[in-house]
């Protein structure tokens, strides 16, 4: 549930120190706050593709599985890999696509191709639709709710249910092949619903950083904002209060009038000006999107995800805020903007000559289909009070939100669907689900932080992991709590299989 942000284009404000304003810079930041915005670099997929090899195909699936009208099918990548594969009845470890190009996944998920030597087992990435290449209208998959409106939670694990059922059916081998499902994020909420909806398919998941109780009445709306907020005061309160009173500092600064305007234009190196209370929300928004990032891809060394960034990324912000920087408006707004560049542009390689604060279209629809999927069901809700975080004071308001989403999409949200739909606040419906979280990452507020040893789901926290770090690859400066997570995490698998074998 990474930030790819898609601003909506609001009415015009005509003040800008009011509630209004702060609602309008939160909803442009947080209306499509998803959880695993991945666009890595071009050069990143090139070296690792040499790391993870794999044979990409695509299978024929309904547009619609659940009614008899639509008769539609569209065809869904996926990737595996049978280096270790024991042609016998061995292990498929399967990793349940979510919101984005399923290679990225596939890249940054080395945790699966780590084990999979171990467990002789196969390697499947499936791609989510209405993402990466499985656009089940091409180019018209966009268009409008009618050819949106099988973009769900629920048709997604019935396509990889249904394709799970016949690749086990048509690849010699697999057709007793024990099958545990993987996912991080978004993706780590598919798995363990997929556990729950589909246990016949599916012998356990490992849902990493999946924020599954993250909704409507379960969740407190400031959960994200303040364990974000934790996460930068790692490096010093004055890193926090500096983004706190920054917002003020923006609208002091915007008030001030054609000097002051100019003046956060320049500081930010912005394409566009910032003359309008909607040039100042985006600007706003901008920055939010970037703080609530960064803690998500906290990680103990450098990565290429989201940014090329370097280690402990929020330290590099951290170490432009280090001093009280609030005597003046300018004088924070620049350290904010310093600040900024340890996010959006650490390795100085950013090729534009500024930085634009608006959505730029997303070649892959990944922008387009995570706003939708955010206004349809998987309604989070977020809000923050500039005292217990860092963030501009916004409230959550569920009713501006469906205005919004109408607006945009022509659709009214379900935001109890998810709830109602799936595993619900008492996860004791399934079994064999390991649900494990870091303590760096927001999202972790809305994971599942207890055991339920009665029913084999496995609660693993991580005190210094950040965004599902425990699925990625193994690293030299991987923190011991996150060697000693996947360790356990590899325990309780391997038991499942052995299970699953005993009684097959």
């Amino acid at each position: 549930m990474y930030n790819y942000t898609i601003y909506c284009i609001l009415g015009s404000f005509l003040i800008t120190s009011s509630f209004e304003l702060e609602q309008h810079a939160a909803r442009k930041a947080n209306l499509n706050r998803s959880l695993w915005p991945l666009k890595s670099s071009d050069s990143l997929k090139y070296s690792l593709k040499f790391q993870y090899t794999y044979s990409t195909a695509y299978f024929t699936l309904p547009v619609d599985h659940f009614g008899f009208a639509n008769t539609d099918t569209y065809q869904m990548r996926y990737l595996y890999n049978m280096d270790y594969w024991d042609k016998n009845g061995g292990t498929i470890l399967f990793y349940c696509g979510n919101e984005g190009d399923i290679e990225d996944f596939a890249i940054n998920t080395g945790f699966m191709w780590d084990i999979s030597k171990q467990m002789k087992a196969m390697v499947v990435f499936a791609e989510h639709r209405y993402y990466g290449k499985s656009l089940p209208y091409g180019d018209k998959s966009f268009k409008d709710a009618a050819h949106l409106g099988y973009l769900t939670a629920e048709q997604a694990l019935a396509d990889y249910a249904v394709f799970l059922t016949s690749f086990k059916a048509t690849t010699v081998g697999a057709a007793n092949s024990p099958v545990v499902a993987f996912g991080g994020s978004y993706g780590g909420m598919l798995a363990a619903w997929m556990r729950a909806k589909y246990p016949q398919i599916i012998i356990g998941a490992l849902a990493a950083s999946a924020p599954v109780l993250q909704f409507e009445g379960v969740t407190p709306c400031e959960a994200y904002n303040e364990i974000a907020t934790k996460t930068f005061a790692r490096y010093g309160s004055n890193c926090v209060e500096n983004v706190r009173r920054s917002w003020e500092a923006m609208t002091d600064l915007y008030n001030s009038g054609a000097s002051g305007q100019a003046y956060l234009k320049k500081a930010f190196n912005l394409c566009g000006d910032v003359k309008t209370a909607d040039d100042l929300a985006d600007l706003k928004g901008w920055l939010t999107g970037a703080w609530g990032n960064i803690v998500m891809v906290e990680y103990p060394y450098p990565a290429d995800f989201l940014q090329h960034l370097p280690a402990w990324p929020v330290k590099g912000v951290c170490d432009n805020l280090q001093q009280p920087y609030w005597d003046s408006p300018s004088t924070l707004v620049t350290q904010i903007s310093l600040a900024a560049q340890a996010f959006f542009n650490y390795s100085n390689s950013f090729s534009g000559s500024c930085f634009n604060t608006t959505s730029e279209p997303d070649t892959l629809g990944a922008d387009q289909g995570w706003g939708f999927q955010a206004c349809s069901e998987m309604i989070m809700p977020m809000c923050a009070d500039n005292k217990n975080d860092m963030f501009e004071a916004s409230a959550w308001d569920l009713d501006s939100y469906v205005k919004e989403c109408a607006k945009t999409y022509g659709i009214v949200p379900k935001p109890n669907w998810i709830m109602t739909n799936f595993l619900g606040v008492n996860v004791t419906g399934a079994t064999n689900i390991i649900f494990s979280n870091g303590l760096l990452d927001p999202w972790h507020g809305g994971g599942v932080l207890r055991s339920y040893p009665e029913q084999n789901i496995t609660a693993i926290i991580i005190p210094n992991g950040a965004h599902h770090l425990d699925l990625r690859g193994h690293n030299a400066a991987d923190p011991v709590d996150v060697i000693a997570a996947r360790d356990m995490e590899i325990g309780i698998i391997t038991q499942w299989i052995a299970d699953y074998q005993r009684e097959h």
